[in-house]
């Protein structure tokens, strides 16, 4: 305000506005509440979230992207780490509260810069040549795995259950992923796999033990055969895939057929019968002893399929069609009069089973399937959704470690082995970036000092001993959560696919440096939250 004049508002009142090292610090207060919300659920000790939204529902959890989608976050900045979970979640399915905790702790070193009057641009440029720094050598850490190591992709798919409520199982799930991912893996050249997770269906039924968990190579439908006159097993099963009805069909417009004679109706009603009849006689002819109908299917035809002794489901989604096509080797058609038997899937058995209050179509014994089939079972609906998320990562990163052909050592041990990297290269940078990228090298370490909290170790100790066996050359040393001491990860088969830890840097660092480069937060009135504890006083106006 000059010389008494009237202060001109260029905001609408209301509008709440920060600036400056305020606006910093509470978006990385903000930040860091996120990350400490899922800190403790990390690694084979980290304890599980209860959540209950507004409706009743309980979710429990140990994943960090499934806690954060269901946590109603408010805060614009706290929004950025959920983010970073959902990114991490989509490329690798496994890491999420790696990647969340460590763009916490990237925004908690750069509070310290900023008090010491360290420009957010000089650290978010610091960031950026410690996380390409970091990429330079989880590459020389990485080694080599290939789809026909097995036994690899096995340890792989453990270590990402073992932090899960699923570890005790985590061997048969195990195994359940690694034939799951390895059946559907299509070579797009020599040496280079491509893995659709799409292929892989799952099916969860509450009921049971979780050892009644299983992959079927094949497909389950969750439909029943539309007659009850039909068999309920099909042996040698030839199986037609249809995407149309069977069904007289109905003209596209209003029409009108006048009968004056009872004949002409026994003459109508008879053409319709004999329509049915010949599309029946289509799928008979064709050698089709097993008919999947993505749309409806008459009654009149349901009879003659069941006289013809034809195992006949209608309606199936378009999704498991697919799958089907997939499985069976078979050719989806739209005209029924082109059925050939050259259009025909195949699969050892086609039977109907009860499972829970349902009943299923179980496809199965396909010879080179290139979609199949989990089938989930638990005693409670929550250990169901539990195992199914477990599963899910299980999958994607087997199906991560495949693509890549390459994998990094867990507990600890690669970031520590970044850190001590990035360590001896900021001392070789000039300038004040090297304070960013030694702060970069701590920040790493809040993976192994994390994973000591939550195991009860005395972190500062184990950080120490870490350290120490680095130094000393043993680049797979990490710690052994359930003994408290240092082993080599490599052997204790610890494994991680290559990816997870590429995009928990990426996504953590792109994360950090989004936030740390706003410094001024203007919310509208009735819109978006305003950071905890608002702003001061008359910030509804802006003076000149």
């Amino acid at each position: 305000m000059l010389g008494g004049q009237t202060p001109i508002l260029v905001l609408r009142e209301g509008t709440r506005r920060e600036k400056g090292k305020g606006a910093q610090f509470n978006n990385i207060a903000a930040a860091k509440a996120v990350a400490d919300a899922v800190r403790s659920t990390l690694g084979p000790r980290g304890m599980d979230k209860m959540l209950v939204d507004s409706m009743g529902d309980v979710v429990i959890t140990n994943d960090g992207v499934t806690i954060l989608k269901e946590i109603d976050i408010e805060h614009p900045a706290a929004k950025m780490l959920v983010e970073v979970a959902k990114t991490q979640d989509e490329e690798c399915g496994d890491g999420t509260t790696t990647a969340v905790i460590l763009a916490g702790e990237l925004l908690k070193k750069s509070e310290d810069m900023i008090e010491q009057n360290i420009h957010p641009t000089i650290i978010a440029g610091g960031y950026r040549m410690a996380a390409d720094k970091a990429r330079t050598i989880l590459d020389r850490v990485a080694q080599k795995v290939s789809i026909k190591d097995e036994k690899t992709l096995h340890n792989i798919a453990t270590t990402a259950m073992i932090s899960k409520s699923a570890s005790a199982h985590r061997n048969l799930l195990a195994d359940v992923a690694v034939n799951a991912v390895t059946s559907i893996a299509t070579e797009a050249k020599k040496g280079e796999y491509y893995v659709d997770d799409d292929d892989i269906q799952v099916i969860k039924k509450q009921g049971g033990s979780v050892t009644d968990t299983e992959m079927i190579k094949g497909i389950i439908v969750d439909k029943e055969a539309v007659h009850p006159g039909m068999p309920k097993t099909v042996k040698r099963a030839k199986i037609a895939l249809i995407d149309s009805a069977l069904e007289v069909k109905k003209t596209e417009v209003d029409a009108k057929i006048e009968i004056t004679d009872p004949s002409q109706l026994q003459a109508f009603l008879a053409e319709e019968e004999s329509m049915l009849k010949g599309m029946v006689q289509t799928i008979k002819k064709s050698g089709a002893n097993v008919l999947f109908c993505q749309k409806g299917i008459d009654d009149l035809a349901q009879h003659y399929l069941a006289k013809e002794g034809i195992y006949a489901v209608r309606r199936v989604k378009k999704s498991d069609m697919e799958k089907l096509s997939k499985a069976t080797g078979g050719t989806i058609l739209t005209k029924l009069d082109e059925l050939a038997k050259k259009d025909l899937g195949s699969a050892a058995t086609v039977h109907e089973k009860k499972i829970g209050d349902d009943e299923m179509t179980f496809v199965t014994g396909c010879k080179n399937p290139k979609a199949v089939s989990i089938l989930i079972r638990g005693g409670t609906e929550h250990v169901v959704d539990e195992l199914e998320r477990s599963l899910e990562d299980a999958v994607s990163v087997v199906a991560g470690a495949i693509e890549d052909g390459r994998m990094i050592t867990g507990g600890g041990s690669t970031a520590t082995e970044i850190a001590l990297g990035l360590r001896e290269y900021a001392a070789s940078v000039g300038g004040r970036e090297q304070i960013a990228i030694d702060a970069f090298a701590d920040a790493m370490e809040v993976i192994p000092r994390t994973l000591a909290e939550n195991a009860g170790l005395d972190p500062i100790d184990i950080l120490i001993d870490l350290r120490k066996a680095h130094k000393r050359g043993k680049k797979h040393a990490g710690i052994n959560l359930f003994t408290g001491g240092l082993m080599d990860m490599k052997r204790e088969h610890v494994l991680e696919p290559y990816r997870v830890g590429r995009q928990a840097i990426e996504s953590a660092t792109d994360a950090a440096v989004m936030v740390l480069r706003i410094d001024d937060v203007i919310a509208s009135k009735g819109e978006g939250p305003m950071p905890p504890g608002g702003g001061p006083p008359g910030m509804g106006e802006e003076e000149y």
